[in-house]
């Protein structure tokens, strides 16, 4: 399975792995439904109550879910972001940009629909001087904590759906 994935991600050129200074790739079976999985994804505002190294997630226009095109900003890794999502395919392929001083990234999702659940993989690349410093001081952390948010995807998905 491995061996497919990374043909999946259907990467912007200038976010293509062999452009980019960082990259981290996570991934995770999930008992779950799919469509629970999504829910969960999409909806950004509750990504603080559940995946601590995100926080004041601000959809613009409002609202609580990601959409096509929609642009938001929030806090990760201590770093303001401004974001806006590229791909939005429910409920398996969700990718967004994020731009902050120091960074230039792309992060993106697939959810592949199994017999007994989900296969997640979200993978990251990232440019950019602060990327680059980070990369180097801590290299395990985005792994890490990309690992955090799959988990706790996983967490709540096995609840049931977000609330309304």
């Amino acid at each position: 399975m491995n061996g497919v994935w990374p043909k999946l991600i259907r990467w912007p050129e200038n976010y293509k792995p062999e452009r980019t200074s960082v990259h981290v790739r996570n991934e995770l079976e999930m008992p779950v439904a799919p469509e629970l999985v999504w829910a969960w994804l999409v909806r950004a505002k509750l990504w603080p109550s559940w995946y601590a190294n995100s926080s004041n997630v601000e959809i613009e226009g409002g609202g609580l879910d990601l959409q096509p095109n929609s642009k938001f900003t929030w806090k990760t890794f201590g770093v303001q972001l401004n974001s806006k999502v590229e791909e939005f395919v429910r409920p398996e392929r969700l990718g967004w940009n994020a731009r902050g001083t120091g960074i230039d990234a792309y992060h993106a999702w697939l959810i592949e629909d199994r017999p007994d659940g989900c296969h997640v993989l979200t993978e990251e690349n990232q440019n950019g001087f602060a990327a680059r410093l980070s990369n180097a001081v801590r290299p395990r952390n985005m792994s890490r904590q990309h690992q955090n948010w799959l988990e706790g995807l996983l967490r709540k998905a096995k609840e049931g759906p977000p609330p309304s």
